[in-house]
């Protein structure tokens, strides 16, 4: 099996049809799709027992799991696939026609004595009316980290397409009572390792950012999952995806939002830091912003 299409799905019965049909349109068919269905209470397990006795030229695995998030349903599709390229789509978006043949075409474009230093392929996501979201490089191909794209003036979400080997071995944390993780803390742990993912610039990912999508929420899913949130601001620090004033804020808005919900240490423990020091950083953002004010 060449690409696995892998799709975590929460009461999407109503959208995720579009995805099926871009799938049957693809003019690449040596892929696969697996369906995590994290606890849906619509009729997305209806809807595909109709899709499953469709004659399609690809099979479709589906799974339906209690609800635990979107990273539990990445780590349990991991399990199952049987794909090189390890591909996912959300089930409120669909794809190009051609997108499984552009990503098979770029891959293939490393060459095999190189491959040990990449990750996979990314392309760019578009809206529907096919205009780029975010915004990319100049020229056709670009080998670099995911933690390297501001360096090259590359914003916005992109469509990654990772060797499944290599997110097998990068499993997404899982915490107790949490349901979200964002998945910058995996792509950043394989960048931080120096695996590149090889850029190109063609839109094969349409989305259209619904307002029951996980991005719409994104600020408030940070704010529910203490744990997984503390870990990704650590992991910026480390990473050096934040520094100076920037780097010292987060810590004191992490602060800031948790201090009558957690105990300080819980704080520095979620925050991977020693409870002294943290001690002292928040102290002294006091001080800086009470500076601030006086100007």
């Amino acid at each position: 099996m060449r690409i696995t299409v892998f799709t975590p799905t929460y009461n999407r019965g109503y959208i995720i049809e579009n995805l099926y049909r871009s799938l049957q349109r693809q003019s690449y068919m040596d892929f696969e799709w697996i369906v995590i269905d994290d606890g849906s209470t619509d009729d997305t397990e209806k809807l595909f027992q109709e899709f499953l006795i469709e004659d399609n030229e690809f099979s479709i695995i589906y799974h339906r799991i209690e609800n635990g998030g979107k990273h539990r349903a990445i780590n349990r599709g991991l399990k199952l696939a049987k794909g090189e390229l390890f591909f996912i789509v959300d089930s409120d978006d669909y794809l190009t026609d051609d997108a499984l043949a552009v990503i098979d075409q770029m891959e293939k474009s490393i060459p095999r004595s190189e491959r040990h230093s990449f990750a996979g392929v990314c392309g760019q996501k578009g809206y529907p009316n096919q205009k780029e979201v975010g915004h990319s490089f100049e020229g056709e191909t670009l080998d670099i980290t995911m933690l390297d794209r501001g360096k090259y003036g590359i914003s916005g979400d992109k469509s990654e397409v990772f060797y499944t080997e290599v997110l097998r071995e990068y499993p997404f944390p899982e915490f107790e009572g949490e349901r979200f993780i964002t998945e910058c803390v995996v792509w950043d742990r394989i960048a931080f390792d120096g695996l590149k993912l090889r850029f190109f610039n063609q839109i094969i990912y349409i989305c259209d950012y619904l307002p029951d999508g996980l991005t719409a929420h994104s600020h408030e899913l940070f704010f529910q999952n203490p744990k997984g949130y503390g870990l990704y601001l650590y992991q910026s620090d480390v990473f050096g995806k934040v520094r100076g004033v920037e780097k010292w804020n987060q810590y004191f808005s992490y602060y800031n939002q948790f201090r009558h919900k957690l105990k300080f240490s819980e704080i520095a423990k979620n925050l991977h830091m020693n409870v002294v020091v943290l001690y002292f950083r928040i102290l002294g953002m006091k001080v800086f912003y009470k500076l601030y004010d006086c100007r």
